[in-house]
Formats: C-alpha cells, sequence, structure tokens
C-alpha cells in the first residue's frame, strides 16, 4: 500500500505576471500528478481572481511587458497561458482561497469573482489548518 503523495500549497502575494503565470504553472502540474492542491491568492495577486479580465491589471512580467503581450507571447510559442491555466484549476480539483485581509487592503469588500473558478475566502488560520503536516509550502 502506497502512501498518499504529500500535498502543496502555495501562496501566491505577488502581482507580477511571471510569478503568477509560474504558481499556475505549479499548481496545476501538482494536482494533474494526483498531489492535493491548494492555492492562497493575496496582495497583488488577487487581481487574478476578478470577473472581467481582471487579470491584465496584474503588475508587469520581469522583462516589463503587459498581461496581454506576455500571453501573446505564450500563445505563439505553445506555452500554457495564463488564462488556459486559470481555466484548469477547478477541474484539476485545485482548492483556491483568497485572502480576506488581502481584499480588504485593496479596497474590495465583496469583489466581482470570474465565473470559472471557485474561491473560497479565508485567512491565513483556514490556510495553515488546510494545509496538513507534511505538505510542502511555497511562497511566490
Amino acid at each position: 500500500m502506497s502512501a498518499d503523495p504529500p500535498g502543496l500549497s502555495i501562496v501566491l502575494h505577488s502581482g507580477g505576471f511571471d510569478r503568477v503565470h509560474y504558481a499556475l504553472v505549479m499548481a496545476t502540474a501538482a494536482a494533474a500528478i494526483g498531489r492535493p492542491t491548494l492555492l492562497f491568492v493575496t496582495g497583488r495577486a488577487l487581481r487574478l481572481l476578478l470577473a472581467d479580465d481582471g487579470w491584465m491589471g496584474l503588475d508587469p512580467a520581469d522583462d516589463g511587458s503587459t498581461a496581454i503581450e506576455r500571453e501573446r507571447r505564450f500563445a505563439e510559442t505553445n506555452v500554457a497561458t495564463l488564462a488556459e491555466l486559470t481555466e484548469s484549476l477547478d477541474p484539476l480539483g485545485v482548492r483556491v482561497m483568497a485572502c480576506e485581509m488581502g481584499w480588504r487592503v485593496l479596497g474590495l469588500d465583496k469583489p466581482a469573482l470570474r465565473p470559472d473558478v471557485t474561491v473560497e475566502t479565508a485567512g491565513v488560520v483556514t490556510l495553515l489548518q488546510a494545509t496538513p503536516p507534511g505538505a510542502h509550502l511555497i511562497h511566490l
């Protein structure tokens, strides 16, 4: 009898496009190989979860390009786009939490969220309770 694979919890606080994209790469890859995966989104990265293409308000990529320019480049080079990765979260079973404190800091009391991702609003205590002992916790 094999042990369950260790879980992965990702704390995503950076609103930089490249960090948000890579956090989604890590989350979807982990879920695709059967690891229980939790994505805790806070800070400027919360824009990823906003309805009406709020992700376009993410901070520029490391090379200074905008989210739209970066998405176009990824599509041209057959790299999974932010949009594709985000749409994969629910089907792959990634648990997504939005930081309640983060929403308040951004001045968004009851934000309109994107309809294709199931999002729980929670705090750090809930994140820690949901991260089982032995799970890997990474911070981006």
